[in-house]
């Protein structure tokens, strides 16, 4: 397709390819075709929410399977219903699933066809920006329990991903803001040589970014594409998050504990960037950075229209006593945090100075 920017997850023999541009949905039934992983394909169970409203082909017999709207979607009784499901449909371990929708879908279609027959392929459809510049790529799926986010889950990457960046511009405001939070926190991981170089289609943008140009420079398919190379780099190099590809949580520490706690209202971007802020003010009281870097991530925070205040009501022993059970927690609590040489994952945090910085926020 004319102005697609093509992205290559590089995994081996389990690389695949991410498309983004505009209509770029309408690659679904070529890419199916054309990946060794659902070539054979003979059905397609394609799972979405209602109001999705995404149109798509795949080219082959097919039935649509919704999932509740919102994070309660994502519960291990909706991976039950939908493989029994899957079942009735006659769904076998050579077809393939479609994930047509944000991040709460491609997490559940993704876990539900990493379980079934023992994993079946899957293919995801981002319409929402969280799910194109983060959720969708890869390979992290799962759901939550009453003590957390994504606490149940599998490692089980895409055959390909479709970022349809036209589908971008029916998006309401507040579910675009979803996205924002994750835009910020690549602001901080920022873009290697290596990452802009997986834009093979797009010499001209991989040149761009080598030559350090930022990422609030770009728009469009450009950005979501800068924002997938430098997620596809982070999983290339540590694909089951055993150290790096732990920095893509930065500002989640906080954000995930703001969302269980369940009673602020909060959509994830909007929790991650109130996390990105912390995530400063935590570094700064551990002597890690000075004013001026948590001025920075505040300055940035605020370039999306993002609001990093602490909600009202917060119980800070709350917060903290959920920092411990997040997936990251090794040796205590783990956060990622910011210092000269970039962001490090720092294990054994004292709950103290937590505090201090829930404090000072």
């Amino acid at each position: 397709m004319s102005g697609t920017i093509r992205v290559d997850v590089p995994l081996g023999d389990r690389s695949y390819p991410v498309l983004v541009g505009d209509g770029a949905r309408h690659e679904l039934a070529s890419v199916l075709r054309e990946s060794k992983l659902t070539a054979g394909a003979q059905r397609a169970a394609v799972i979405t929410q209602p109001g999705i409203g995404v149109d798509i082909d795949p080219g082959i017999g097919f039935e649509t399977f919704e999932i509740p709207d919102g994070e309660q979607a994502k519960e291990l009784s909706t991976i039950g219903e939908l493989c029994s499901r899957f079942t009735r449909f006659g769904l076998t371990r050579r077809d393939v699933v479609v994930g047509v929708g944000g991040g709460v879908v491609t997490d559940v279609a993704g876990f539900a066809a990493a379980v079934y027959h023992r994993g079946v392929a899957v293919v995801h459809v981002a319409t929402t920006l969280l799910g194109q510049i983060d959720a969708a790529v890869g390979g992290k799926t799962g759901v939550n329990l009453a003590e957390g986010k994504n606490l149940v889950g599998a490692f089980w990457q895409p055959a390909a991903v479709l970022c349809d960046t036209e589908v971008l511009d029916t998006l309401p405001e507040r579910e675009l803001r979803a996205g924002y939070g994750e835009l910020a926190k690549y602001h901080f991981i920022g873009c290697t040589p290596q990452a802009a170089q997986l834009i093979g289609s797009h010499p001209s943008l991989a040149r761009r970014l080598e030559g350090g140009e930022p990422l609030s420079s770009l728009e469009g398919a450009e950005l979501v594409a800068a924002c997938v190379a430098i997620k596809a780099e982070v999983v290339a190099s540590d694909e089951t998050e055993g150290g790096r590809r732990a920095l893509l949580n930065y500002g989640h520490t906080l954000g995930h504990a703001l969302e269980i706690a369940g009673r602020f209202d909060l959509r994830h971007g909007e929790a991650v960037a109130i996390g990105l802020r912390y995530a400063a003010v935590v570094a700064r009281v551990l002597g890690r950075i000075d004013d001026d870097r948590v001025a920075e991530h505040e300055r940035v925070v605020a370039a999306y229209g993002l609001n990093a205040s602490l909600p009202h009501g917060i119980d800070r022993d709350e917060i903290i006593e959920l920092f411990g059970r997040d997936k990251k927690a090794a040796g205590g609590i783990t956060f990622v945090l910011d210092s000269p040489d970039g962001l490090e994952v720092v294990p054994g945090i004292d709950p103290g100075v937590l505090r201090s910085a829930l404090e000072r926020m």
